[in-house]
């Protein structure tokens, strides 16, 4: 078995993708920015965050014709400098929600959201300290 990748169900793709490609800087195995369906993946590694257009999965699952509330998902992302990813990012566009700060004494995390609301945890791991 396999993890093929995490996929994140949204409304507005366009808005999604662009997020996702240009915010974060991931990379986008086809280009389909106006969706239904896209992949992303890191530029180390080989685990890959995909979006789906909500509405085109609610044609299989008719209970994803609901509107999502509240935070469902928490993407994790690892970088290798945290301050300098953040101030990448923010001159992007993106919004801190949190951090960058200590979450323990082998990580340091900051939090965006997405367009959609799914909250994407920056994690760059330390060394024991002590």
């Amino acid at each position: 078995m396999e993890l093929a990748q995490v996929r994140l169900l949204v409304t507005d793709f366009p808005a999604c993708y662009r997020f996702y490609a240009e915010v974060l800087g991931l990379r986008p195995q086809s280009g389909s920015a106006e969706g239904p369906y896209e992949k992303f993946s890191p530029h180390a590694g080989s685990a890959g965050i995909a979006l789906q257009d909500r509405a085109s999965m609610a044609g299989v699952l008719p209970e994803l014709a609901i509107p999502a509330t509240g935070h469902r998902s928490l993407v994790v992302l690892r970088v290798d400098d945290l301050d300098a990813y953040c101030a990448e990012i923010t001159a992007r566009g993106a919004e801190l929600v949190h951090g960058p700060a200590d979450f323990t004494d082998r990580m340091r995390v900051a939090h965006v959201e997405d367009p959609e609301g799914n909250l994407v945890e920056l994690q760059e791991w330390l060394l024991m300290r002590g």
